[in-house]
């Protein structure tokens, strides 16, 4: 419960043990009022229902247009990648954004989703993979990579800054070189190649348009997810311990479970992320955890905005329309340099990426309050 419920509720309580009220109910009357009609919507959904607006509808509408109106080249090259790389920079956000810890693993612990899909599942590694059905290798790779980021958090929320981030860093890079130089169960640096997207009622999920809308509700799931639970009280109290965690000791709250637990949906998230980036570029290799990605997946929770979960997306989206047509101004292998200059300068002009630039502008061109007050006092 946040401080302000709490205040309320003493003040209700106060009131009413003070001051009776001036007219009783008589028995009778209060036998024969009539009850309070049964609540027809949980109360998560009347919480997510107060808290979005007219332009998420908006925003939603456009989603499921897009496909039928874009090329397949947009739709999965674009769009789809947007989603996936999206959907693993939003736990990040999390974490950093209202848990204060910022992960670097968060890539590693997507692609122990990944290979752990690739063999429980089928590949083009016969002898490695053990060819299990999606239906039961997808649950199993989740739950992997969840306990993997769990033992990530367990190892790292005790420290706190610059030692976090190195602690997950130097996971992320011990995992990218067992990957790369272990040939009997990840096959090396080659990789585990031909991961494809299951055939699920008669509907080839690796087709550009239906992988699109599995990359969709699986981001909408995790958007709506992570905008509730910031809202529960293990969320409310989440945020307190990134502000102030000593204090929040004091009060008798346990930082390091809540700390782990964070981890541990966080590493969900990310291992959804994992299952899909697999499913999309059909292969799990050491070139997809590797340090340069464990960088990018920063960057693009950065660059978005680390405050609201939005922000991974539109991160994700920069980064992707950079990545697909900066080939055309400037060499691929300077791809990096442009990455670079985009976040350097956003970083600069708005620290909270670019929802707080966006904010920054409506501020700026929006009408003054003391222009608003004037014109309303004017017969």
């Amino acid at each position: 419960m946040s401080a302000a419920k709490w205040r309320r509720a003493m003040n209700g309580r106060g009131a009413s043990a003070a001051a009776p009220p001036l007219h009783p109910v008589p028995a009778t009357a209060a036998r024969v009022a009539p009850s309070q009609p049964a609540r027809l919507a949980p109360r998560w959904f009347d919480s997510l229902r107060a808290h979005l607006g007219p332009h998420h509808i908006v925003v939603l509408a456009a989603l499921l247009v897009l496909p039928f109106v874009a090329s397949p080249f947009l739709t999965f090259q674009v769009a789809a990648q947007s989603l996936v790389l999206g959907l693993i920079a939003l736990s990040l956000s999390f974490l950093a954004g209202y848990g204060g810890m910022v992960s670097l693993a968060q890539m590693t612990v997507a692609g122990i989703a990944g290979y752990a899909l690739a063999v429980l599942g089928t590949s083009s590694s016969a002898d490695i993979s053990l060819g299990w059905p999606w239906w039961a290798a997808v649950p199993f790779a989740l739950l992997i990579a969840t306990l993997a980021a769990t033992l990530i958090g367990w190892l790292s929320v005790r420290t706190e800054g610059i030692y976090t981030i190195m602690i997950t860093l130097a996971i992320g890079v011990a995992f990218y070189y067992l990957v790369l130089q272990n040939y009997s169960l990840f096959n090396g640096f080659q990789g585990l190649r031909e991961l494809k997207a299951p055939t699920v009622l008669g509907i080839a999920w690796r087709d550009p348009v239906p992988f699109y809308f599995l990359a969709l509700a699986c981001s909408l799931g995790g958007y709506l997810g992570v905008h509730w639970i910031v809202r529960t009280p293990f969320g409310i109290a989440l945020q307190g311990i990134r502000d102030n965690p000593r204090r929040m000791r004091a009060l008798g709250f346990h930082v390091v479970a809540h700390r782990v637990a964070a981890y541990a949906l966080a590493g969900a998230i990310a291992a959804v992320g994992g299952i899909l980036l697999a499913w999309y570029n059909a292969l799990m290799s050491p070139g997809s955890v590797g340090t340069s990605w464990l960088i990018n997946i920063l960057v693009i929770a950065v660059l978005g905005g680390l405050r609201r979960p939005i922000g991974a997306f539109l991160g994700a989206l920069v980064f992707v329309l950079l990545q697909t047509f900066a080939i055309d101004l400037i060499d691929r292998e300077r791809f990096n340099l442009v990455i670079g200059g985009v976040f350097l300068a956003i970083v600069l002009f708005s620290p909270d990426g670019l929802l707080g630039l966006w904010a920054m502008l409506r501020a700026r061109l929006g009408p003054k309050p003391g222009l608003i007050s004037n014109q309303r006092r004017q017969p």
